[in-house]
């Protein structure tokens, strides 16, 4: 019996209101309130008072000393207590807003109290009265709204387990439960929520955790799969002596890293596969050269290829250099942006409508309705989390199911590559180019701010640009944060006799940003003093010094990546973060930057001390919720699961088993958000 099919109001005491009640939390089922796990236990115990830490909480038994006293007080506001002999010692019981428990004791009788200890008074803030013949030493703690208590919850659960737990079937296969020792979903149910003792919990916790993981894998290879089998995808049959001779004709070689993952992208481009590949490395890793091979590759195989970017300082710099690149080879590109005339517009939307242009480099200008493409192949999109869903869709629909690319230079740690982009394939360049020196990085506090003003002397007089990054354009009242006008200033007055300064902002028009980008590149601006507008994307080989004020304010990755703005030429590069945190978060943040370079590193770090939704804006983008198990605190379960659901797709053989089968029509009902979730 589908236990997701019988409704809660087959149970006792469920009526309209109490319904409404567990929909509130998301339960909507039987099956829904049996998996309606915990997020918590506390451990019913009795301790010995002598063992008792202050503020913890704590289960005494023992025998009532005094009648109970019930006192009123404010609004509807109650203090009852009483006093418990525990350990030849009196304890006074206080219990806040709770009348109804006066009944509970009587004189000379055995009592069990759970409350938090106050050591300094030798005495306990009641929290809940405990039967004195429970065999159980573990309590469960539900996510609970003002609609319903935590006693009626626990309740139904007890009621729908008694009467259902039989019904209950297992969805993991037999054979995966034998090879990591998993429990039947049966035995998960009743351990997470009745456990007996700390091992039967902390195995059925195991086992839910994998449960959980492995049924969202096996949903996101569903979609993948079902991905591939509608859309057949373009046989991209590319030249590949051209190919080769193009990469030998480079300056550089191409790391093992940059190597592999074009070799990963190419086969994806040749097969009938719709290619939706997700392309990450670190700053500086050599992720451009490797899109503009794949790109090349689609020209050579007679189709058009588009790149967008986020940002027109960014479309323009990568026009500059992919234009550098290919127009020697008669390939013709284009730059289209949004601040390009209707007449400019016209001559190159018409050129891409005839096919003309082979390249096309733009910004959101490319989703336009008027843009056309006669024969689009490929679309490699940079920065892609910069993009909605709805943008990256309008992209992919401008071609008739083009392969597409997805670029970041944001390291993503493996919980959301693994959870997040789990329905991509993910190619990921691990490997700076040779010869590519260390950035050295420093965190000082702000009243250490003239040593900085010294160190950037001397770097201006041997030829060095500076970055000066502030996180607001102008003084705030409310936050007491350098201001990028100010510090301007500040720059203009110590530097501006002999040096050049800039300003850049997000609220500058774009031509005047495009302007300030082009001086800087141009060695016409010494030190620039910026916003985060050039967090991503920004190269200017010859910058060589990063000073970040208020450094505290940013996350580790965005740190990271305006790191990396230097260290892109031969000279030896420096970041400065100025910062005065006020928590030992912060000061950890600075400890961890200025101990590594490695952006997978620090977006591990980051993850785990700011949580998914902080890191990556908003919660669509961010991990799905899950009930027992934490991806970031369990990600080798995580990777186990993601593991045995890619096995069970690819095998035929488990393919056709009838375990796999149900499983399959398991997820097909319980998973269908999923098709949602990008």
């Amino acid at each position: 019996m589908d236990l997701r099919k019988i409704s809660l109001a087959q149970l006792p005491g469920v009526g309209p209101k109490r319904l409404e009640s567990l929909m509130s939390l998301g339960i909507t089922n039987v099956y829904d309130l049996l998996f309606y796990f915990p997020f918590r236990y506390e451990d019913m115990e009795a301790k010995s008072l002598d063992e008792a830490v202050d503020q913890e909480k704590i289960l005494i038994k023992g025998v009532v000393a005094s009648e109970p006293v019930l006192a009123r007080f404010g609004y509807k506001k109650t203090r009852l207590n009483v006093r418990i002999l525990a350990d030849n010692e009196s304890i006074m019981v206080t219990f806040f807003n709770q009348p109804w428990l006066k009944d509970k004791f009587e004189t000379g009788t055995d009592a069990a109290v759970y409350g938090k200890w106050n050591e300094a008074r030798r005495s306990l803030t009641g929290m809940k009265v405990i039967d004195v013949n429970s065999d159980d030493s573990i309590d469960s703690v539900y996510s609970v709204n003002k609609s319903i208590h935590q006693k009626t919850l626990v309740n139904l659960i007890k009621l729908a387990f008694d009467k259902y737990h039989d019904q209950i079937e297992t969805v993991i296969p037999e054979h995966l439960r034998e090879k990591y020792k998993l429990l039947s979903d049966e035995e998960i149910v009743e351990g997470i929520h009745f456990p007996k003792t700390e091992t039967q919990s902390d195995e059925a916790r195991r086992s839910a955790k994998f449960r959980e993981f492995f049924l969202f894998q096996c949903g996101l290879q569903s979609i993948k799969r079902e991905d591939n089998q509608d859309n057949i995808g373009i046989e991209e049959k590319y030249d590949q002596e051209f190919i080769q001779k193009f990469i030998k004709s480079l300056s550089f070689q191409l790391t093992e890293a940059q190597d592999r993952v074009v070799k990963e992208i190419l086969a994806d481009m040749k097969s009938n596969h719709h290619m939706n590949r997700l392309l990450q490395g670190d700053v500086g890793s050599g992720k451009t050269i490797v899109s503009v091979i794949a790109m090349l590759a689609s020209v050579t195989a007679g189709y058009q290829t588009a790149i967008m970017a986020p940002t027109e300082i960014l479309a323009q710099q990568h026009f500059d250099k992919i234009s550098k690149l290919l127009t020697p080879l008669h390939i013709r590109t284009a730059l289209l942006t949004g601040s390009q005339t209707k007449k400019e517009h016209n001559f190159i939307t018409s050129d891409i409508r005839e096919g003309k242009t082979n390249v096309v480099i733009g910004t959101h200008a490319l989703i336009q309705d008027s843009v056309d493409f006669k024969n689009l192949g490929l679309i490699v999109i940079d920065e892609q989390h910069r993009f909605g869903v709805n943008q990256r869709k309008a992209m992919r629909e401008k071609g008739d199911n083009p392969d597409v690319l997805a670029m970041t230079a944001t390291p993503i740690p493996r919980t959301l590559a693994i959870t997040t982009y789990g329905d991509m394939d993910v190619s990921r360049i691990d490997q700076l180019p040779a010869g590519r020196k260390k950035i050295e990085t420093y965190w000082i506090r702000s009243q250490k701010v003239e040593q900085m003003y010294q160190f950037v002397t001397k770097e201006l007089s041997g030829g060095a640009q500076v970055y000066v990054v502030t996180p607001l354009i102008s003084e705030s009242e409310k936050m007491d944060l350098k201001n990028a006008e100010l510090i301007y200033d500040k720059f203009t007055e110590l530097f501006g006799k002999k040096y050049k300064i800039g300003l850049l902002h997000g609220q500058m028009p774009n031509d005047q940003k495009e302007s300030v980008m082009s001086d800087f590149s141009a060695k016409k601006i010494d030190v620039l003093v910026s916003t985060t507008v050039i967090e991503v994307g920004v190269d200017v080989p010859n910058a060589s010094v990063m000073v970040i004020y208020d450094a505290n304010r940013f996350g580790l990755s965005q740190l990271h990546q305006l790191r990396g703005r230097v260290g892109r030429g031969e000279k030896q590069s420096y970041c400065i973060l100025i910062a005065d945190p006020k928590n030992e978060a912060a000061i950890e943040r600075m400890k961890i930057l200025t101990s590594t370079n490695d952006g997978f590193v620090l977006a591990e770090e980051d993850l785990k001390m700011r949580g998914a939704g902080d890191m990556l804006g908003n919660r669509q983008s961010g991990l799905p919720e899950f009930k027992v198990g934490n991806p970031i605190n369990d990600i080798n379960i995580l990777e186990v699961a993601q593991e045995e659901a890619k096995r069970l797709y690819d095998d035929e053989a488990l393919n056709n088993d009838p375990e796999t089968k149900a499983l399959k029509s398991f997820i097909s009902d319980e998973y269908e958000q999923l098709n949602n979730f990008d």
